[in-house]
């Protein structure tokens, strides 16, 4: 359509932002695709009988297109409303930034208010309704938007034997005492010792991250996170990937028995339409 109404490759060219000789590879792809000429190459362009036939259909594909887009664009900028989002403190930390600066500059009208628990309270409240969405892991069905493939590390001092490995198999820390905050992670973390056939013992549960990263920081022993924790790890600790690997999936989505308040559907289709890796 570019051409045909620039009269030339070199002023389609022009209009699109792209080289003439990406226009011509263009135009001839779409035309081994459609097995006929579309256009004669003659000063100015003309179509031929197929680029005739065909030319209606392509204004109102583009036309139908840009009509999507507007409408999209239209349904973001005037939804607006309260979400109360709950999430676990890993994902607070770890995800919940960028997905905020990203709702701040595509939604600004809604207001996100953020809840942190833990995963069992996050799906508590979610489930009461007194969060009006949450970041979930492991979600039954597909509805939703999925943030992230969140695989388990082990968190070791700079100083331990294995730091320095590209990767740990969890029986090479049966000698380490296995120190845990009894969460939603602890379950993945039983997988993981049962793909090795390696016996589950922790020998400290402590509710509070801080507390389990100091006592490790202090030799103690050392921990299973998720990567998605790895901001909430200081300097003097490192994260190593633990084999058998184990992920887990962090969804962001509405409740399952509630219908989704529009402002909820707009954070979710927001994210959806995210280019990929966009704020990380």
């Amino acid at each position: 359509m570019a051409v045909v109404d620039a009269g030339g490759f070199g002023t389609a060219a022009v209009d699109l932002g792209l080289s003439q000789s990406a226009v011509s590879h263009a135009v001839a792809s779409l035309e081994r695709t459609l097995t006929g000429p579309l256009i004669v190459r003659a000063t100015p362009v003309r179509t031929t009988a197929l680029g005739d036939a065909i030319l209606p259909h392509a204004r109102s594909a583009l036309a139908a297109s840009d009509a999507i887009r507007d409408a999209a664009a239209l349904h973001d900028a005037t939804t607006s409303g309260t979400v109360r989002l709950a999430a676990t403190p890993t994902v607070c930390q770890g995800l919940l930034p960028s997905l905020l600066r990203h709702w701040e500059e595509r939604l600004p009208a809604v207001r996100v208010r953020v809840f942190q628990g833990s995963g069992e309270e996050t799906e508590a409240w979610l489930a009461s309704a007194a969060a009006d969405a949450a970041v979930v892991v492991d979600p039954p069905d597909e509805r939703g938007a999925p943030l992230a493939t969140d695989p388990f590390l082990a968190l070791l001092p700079q100083d331990h034997p294995l730091a320095g490995e590209e990767s740990v198999h969890i029986t090479e820390l049966a000698d380490d005492p296995l120190i845990l905050s009894p969460n939603g992670c602890e379950r993945h973390i039983r997988t993981i010792h049962r793909l090795a056939d390696q016996e589950y013992t922790p020998a400290h549960r402590v509710r509070d991250l801080r507390t389990l990263i100091s006592m490790v920081q202090s030799g103690l022993g050392v921990s299973i996170l998720p990567e998605v924790s790895r901001p909430l790890v200081p300097d003097d600790l490192v994260l190593v990937p633990v084999t058998p690997h184990h992920s887990r999936s962090l969804v962001l989505r509405g409740p399952r028995e509630r219908p989704w308040s529009p402002a909820v559907h707009a954070l979710v289709d927001s994210v959806a339409r995210r280019p990929p890796g966009a704020g990380e």
